[in-house]
């Protein structure tokens, strides 16, 4: 056997271990991620035993970053940030500001340096993507207006971290302590700044028309082995050449290389025949970071570990539960966006090697970073967990809870000036979604009168804008659908994917119109079937429906065809 396998030993290790450390996780209900960090903390040279090689493992994780942010640039959708702009940009602006102060302040009382506490604030300061979808998707409420928030969030967070990251290394001289005049600092910011404008500049003039001609010339191929190695091949040489020719991060050039595969209509082939490669690599970057763990900090800086979980897991999540209430969202969207993100992972991670290779953050801060993150993440389940039973114990002794969770709001409740014809034998339509746009205009050209239920308060500001009677909320909560003159309808339509609700809103709808007809929308034949066992209503599924459809046209057409060639 060759002796020098540094890297074959290094993978064989690293994913191994990741294996069963991630299972073990997830039998546990704990994320895999958990598991593939503990991975690397025991193949670290931390701890005893086999010590696989860090300078490898760096790299791989490097290729890791890059094939983390080709994911988040193939799914960053403007439209979607868009629909939930008026509470995940001021909301994730602030928390930011709000965990990098909490986290600047703490380690300033350690006595660390300014720019060692900054980066230590910064990395508390975003949560994880891989955590808050997977927890989103595994319980449901993923295209939930609830998860819509999360994720719109979320990806503000991630594109301020992308701007610190391209920031941060024209700054480290001032955050260290440095002697730099203002004009030279100026220089410096404006050349970097500058650098990132002309890729940026390139990316959408050149990039945009390219990428998606590139990837159907080899779609064309029929070769799936090449579309995926183009896809591949594409985010790390731009990575590299981004970082070689203009001076900004692989994870920038990689995010950039994502973004301009969204613009080709195969952006969704792209992101699913990637997603193996991606998965794979993105293990090795939470390995690799293990590695980088020191456990000791647990037994030596016990105090502190506190403190960075409290800043984690109370800091941030107070400050988002606070400004999703201020801007009039239901106490459960608070509870919902707050546990979401109340955890630390990749984009921390990214950060705190910066700030390390920079010579900015101790290598105690990243272990500290990375404590943090260890526990946040496997206490996440445990707060999506207690969302429920902690909204219905608020509800029940404080009365300001209640009124919370059913927000005194003007858009809670139908205009004065609502035609009255528009409140008799109207369809009640929950969510105005994918879905539920098509099924509103097809009523609105049919002249078939409806009233619209929907928790995105944009979308019912759009709606009322143009005249057509809306109502913000949750329609599980009675006292929407009242409000949507349910006891006067001829149907209620659930467009929404949220069927966890359906049953309250048909028990609702049926207690004040015994008469009254219910469609529902389902993803899942098992739960279709759950539904209309109960008596809920006419349940499509739309896999049928798109197969009916799709069926119909054919038959009709080779139909006439065969008949014109019988004749």
């Amino acid at each position: 056997m060759p002796h020098n396998v540094s890297l074959i030993s290094t993978l064989a290790a690293g994913l191994g271990l990741a294996l069963i450390l991630g299972f073990v996780a997830a039998r546990i209900k704990l994320p895999p991620l958990v598991g593939y960090l503990l991975a690397g903390v025991l193949i670290g040279p931390a701890t005893p035993g086999f010590v696989a090689d860090v300078d490898l493992a760096g790299q791989l994780a490097e290729i890791g970053v890059m094939l983390l942010m080709l994911g988040v640039g193939l799914h960053f959708s403007v439209s979607d940030l868009l629909a939930v702009r008026r509470v995940a940009i001021p909301g994730a602006l602030l928390q930011i500001t709000v965990a990098t102060l909490l986290g600047t302040a703490t380690a300033m009382a350690w006595g660390w340096s300014l720019g060692a506490a900054v980066v230590f604030g910064l990395a508390l300061s975003v949560a994880s993507t891989v955590v808050l979808l997977r927890a989103l998707e595994s319980r449901g409420i993923l295209e939930t207006v609830n998860g819509r928030i999360a994720v719109g969030w979320l990806v503000v967070e991630d594109l301020v971290m992308v701007l610190v990251l391209v920031l941060l290394p024209p700054l480290a001289l001032v955050l260290a302590g440095g002697t730099s005049t203002a004009d030279g600092l100026m220089a410096t910011l404006g050349i970097t700044l500058a650098k990132v404008a002309a890729f940026i500049v390139l990316m959408l003039v050149v990039g945009r028309r390219v990428f998606p001609k590139l990837l159907w010339l080899v779609a064309r191929i029929g070769s799936r082995e090449l579309f995926t190695l183009c896809v591949i091949a594409g985010a790390v040489s731009v990575a590299y050449a981004s970082a070689k020719l203009f001076d900004v991060s692989f994870a920038l050039g990689a995010f950039f290389a994502g973004m301009m595969m969204r613009e080709s209509d195969l952006s969704h082939r792209a992101a699913q025949e990637s997603l193996p490669l991606r998965d794979a690599f993105s293990v090795l970057f939470f390995v690799s970071v293990g590695m980088l763990f020191d456990p000791r900090v647990l037994i030596a800086e016990p105090l502190a570990v506190l403190a960075v979980v409290a800043i984690i897991l109370v800091g941030k999540t107070l400050a988002a539960i606070a400004l999703v209430l201020v801007l009039r969202y239901p106490l459960q969207t608070a509870l919902t966006v707050g546990a979401g993100l109340a955890q630390i992972g990749e984009f921390s991670f990214i950060l705190a090697g910066l700030g390390v290779a920079l010579g900015l953050l101790p290598e105690a801060g990243r272990s500290l970073i990375l404590a943090g993150a260890l526990i946040s993440i496997a206490l996440n389940a445990l707060l999506f967990a207690a969302i429920d039973p902690l909204l219905a114990w608020l509800s029940g002794r404080s009365a300001l809870a209640r009124r919370y969770a059913q927000r005194d709001d003007p858009l809670a409740e139908l205009p004065q000036s609502t035609d009255p014809a528009l409140l008799s034998g109207q369809v009640v339509l929950v969510g105005h979604g994918r879905v539920g746009r098509q099924i509103s205009r097809s009523l609105r050209e049919a002249g078939i009168a409806c009233v619209v239920v929907e928790q995105n308060r944009e979308f019912v500001e759009a709606l009322r804008k143009e005249g057509r009677p809306a109502v913000s909320g949750d329609a599980a909560d009675p006292a929407v659908l009242v409000q949507a003159h349910i006891a006067r309808a001829g149907m209620l339509v659930v467009a929404t994917p949220d069927t966890f609700g359906v049953r309250k809103m048909a028990e609702t709808a049926r207690t004040l119109n015994p008469a009254i007809e219910i469609v529902v929308r389902s993803h899942h034949e098992e739960e279709a079937a759950l539904l209309q066992r109960e008596g809920v209503g006419r349940v499509f599924i739309g896999e049928h429906e798109l197969a009916r459809g799709m069926a119909a046209h054919v038959v009709g057409r080779m139909g006439s065809a065969q008949g014109a060639t019988a004749h």
